[in-house]
């Protein structure tokens, strides 16, 4: 690892579907510096990949200048660029014999038995990922309902192609996915799924995976407590003992679509260095992610990052672009601060509070869970009680589904002297310009 600190950091080097304090730096970036990264797409390409021990192929963990455990890593997503011209989505099928506890880490050959076996590539189609060593079909999915995209030249929409059009994608996988130089996955055009086709969608690329290295090692895609839960008994190396082993997660498997140009994200810091990592971009989603995948490309990001001393969080804090919050949860007008004060001079309220929008991301075994989550880290967070906190997300706030089963982005107006007092006052002000 380069010891040298940069203010703009340049990475394109990916990890085999792991996060946690043992993998390999991407190198050190100046706090207050910019990262630009060059993802390849994830999750459906390492999802099909056996040599992966997780469902997503992110960056390895960059290093950022002045971050230790206890504080908090400002990260603002300046731009995100869609580099594939297509790609293939739909919902999953488990294939048996292909894995141990769990279709994402435990890979398997069917037949030889080999453990996360080396693979090539043998023609298109959901028998193309074969075992380098016996020959055998070594991938751990297929499609129960599949399809794929093909984009415009802008990425501002997309189109959902028939046969002979998924068939030509698939013969030129490699190309149409635009797999950065370091990517170890296979293109998940190879399947080449043709259902639905001639459908039109809009194209809006966000981030799904993001955030700092946690306490432990966990496969990517279970950073989070909904896919999490799949690691409490299982037998393999990152199984865990019970739902408390949990805790050392960092939520960066968020699959939000509010995690795009211009939104913020503040993440809890857990190891030195923090250890910031990037992938999983997606072209589009609609909110809950109800085929629990979308759109997976590969794609450049531009972050610039910020280290808030002292500044424990449960979890990451989301400040979406304006237009993507709740109405009710917006900065207050001043039109609306004037009328509110005449209300609040009419009935003698001694002060009217002025309050600015976060979201706090909660996750969790359902979206139950997940939102009693967000209750607990907006109370530890802003020393409220968990009525108040109920009360200030209904009266100004709300909660939504970023992904099934279980993650949500908490909303809520917070007074001012209290987003001063933890700390979060400055990205708050910077974010909405208050």
């Amino acid at each position: 690892m380069s010891q040298q600190i940069q203010e703009e950091l340049e990475v394109d080097a990916f990890t085999l579907g792991l996060v946690g304090p043992d993998q390999e730096w991407a190198g050190t970036v100046a706090d207050g510096g910019t990262v630009r990264t060059h993802t390849p797409p994830a999750c459906w390409g390492p999802m099909i990949t056996p040599e992966f021990r997780g469902g997503h192929e992110v960056t390895r963990p960059i290093r950022v200048e002045n971050a230790e455990p206890g504080d908090a890593l400002v990260v603002r997503i300046n731009d995100v660029e869609v580099t594939s011209t297509a790609t293939s989505t739909g919902s999953m099928a488990e294939r048996e014999g292909a894995f141990g506890d769990d279709p994402f880490v435990d890979h398997k050959c069917p037949e030889c038995g080999a453990l996360w076996p080396e693979s090539v590539v043998e023609g298109t189609g959901e028998d193309a990922i074969r075992c380098a060593e016996c020959g055998a079909n070594a991938s751990s999915f297929g499609f129960e309902y599949g399809y794929t995209v093909a984009f415009d030249d802008e990425k501002t929409v997309g189109v959902t192609v028939d046969g002979d059009g998924a068939r030509r994608l698939a013969e030129n996988a490699d190309e149409a996915m635009a797999l950065p130089e370091h990517s170890r996955q296979h293109p998940i055009l190879l399947y080449g799924p043709d259902e639905m086709p001639g459908a039109l969608g809009r194209l809006r690329p966000f981030i799904g995976n993001i955030g700092t290295t946690p306490a432990r090692e966990f496969p990517d895609s279970h950073n989070a407590g909904d896919f999490g839960q799949f690691l409490i008994g299982a037998s393999h190396d990152w199984g865990l003992a019970d739902e408390s082993e949990l805790e050392a997660r960092t939520d960066g498997h968020m699959d939000s679509n509010d995690v795009r140009p211009g939104a913020t994200l503040i993440c809890p810091v857990r190891v030195e260095g923090a250890g910031l990592y990037v992938g999983d971009l997606h072209a589009n989603q609609g909110d809950g992610e109800l085929s629990l995948h979308t759109t997976d490309v590969s794609g450049r990001t531009e972050l610039e990052v910020e280290v808030i001393k002292d500044l424990e969080l449960g979890g990451p804090i989301l400040l979406p672009n304006e237009a993507d919050l709740p109405h009710i949860a917006k900065p207050y007008t001043a039109d609306e601060r004037e009328a509110g004060q005449a209300v609040a001079d009419e009935y003698d309220v001694d002060e009217l509070h002025d309050a600015a929008p976060i979201q706090v991301v909660g996750s969790g075994a359902t979206i139950n869970d997940a939102t009693e989550n967000a209750f607990d880290r907006a109370g530890d967070l802003l020393d409220m009680t968990e009525g108040e906190i109920r009360g200030r997300c209904t009266f100004t706030g709300g909660v939504e589904i970023a992904r099934l089963p279980g993650v949500v982005q908490l909303s809520m107006l917070v007074p001012m002297e209290k987003l001063e007092e933890v700390g979060l006052a400055e990205p708050v002000r910077t974010q909405y310009g208050l």
